[in-house]
């Protein structure tokens, strides 16, 4: 199963000012982060960010501030460490509107409406065994497909983040990378936004 731009949202968890500086492989974290954002823009993809407890661990690193900033990504603080806890959910699959007219006088597949929103949720975030877990099997719970991009992820030590994917991994998240994610919603090199993607994951 290869994952399908078009059905792909993406959520980036709590990159902050106060976590960063204490997580492992922090910058290269970031960095990645930041090319998923950008990503998400020239594909224009429903992006969405949180940030846990913002009065005391700050806001979002301001290179993933202006990344998130020129994709249009909706915020999300929280309190939870799940941020589908907080609406998540209800923000990337939003409510269906009612069907108008005369119900009765449309074709029946037409009756009911059906499922808004896309299905497929890129994850990445900090602290991966904390809040991005929780978030991931949150929203299996709520039946989206859930694609981790690992080198966009930390925790403070490397057990605690390779315990993170060994067990979402068993719950049937589908663990990626950056790379894999770019060159999966490109799928072929004549695609037109190729060399803008290349050049961001370069």
């Amino acid at each position: 199963m290869l994952l399908e731009v078009e059905d792909s949202q993406l959520v980036l968890v709590d990159y902050q000012v106060q976590l960063m500086p204490v997580m492992l492989d922090g910058p290269s974290v970031i960095a990645n982060a930041v090319r998923l954002a950008r990503m998400a823009k020239v594909f224009q993809l429903p992006s969405f960010a949180t940030e846990q407890n913002p009065s005391k661990l700050g806001h979002s690193v301001p290179e993933l501030a202006a990344a998130l900033g020129s994709v249009n990504a909706m915020m999300l603080s929280k309190m939870q460490f799940s941020a589908v806890e907080e609406g998540l959910g209800e923000m990337l699959r939003p409510p269906v509107k009612p069907v108008q007219g005369n119900a009765r006088s449309l074709p029946k597949h037409l009756q009911k409406p059906a499922a808004s929103g896309r299905g497929s949720v890129v994850l990445a975030g900090c602290e991966a065994h904390v809040c991005l877990l929780q978030t991931a099997l949150d929203l299996l719970e709520d039946e989206f497909e859930v694609w981790v991009v690992t080198d966009a992820c930390s925790s403070r030590t490397e057990r605690n983040r390779d315990a993170a994917f060994d067990r979402l991994a068993g719950a049937g998240v589908e663990l990626v990378t950056t790379e894999m994610v770019a060159f999966e919603w490109l799928r072929t090199a004549e695609h037109p936004d190729f060399k803008e993607i290349h050049a961001i994951i370069k």
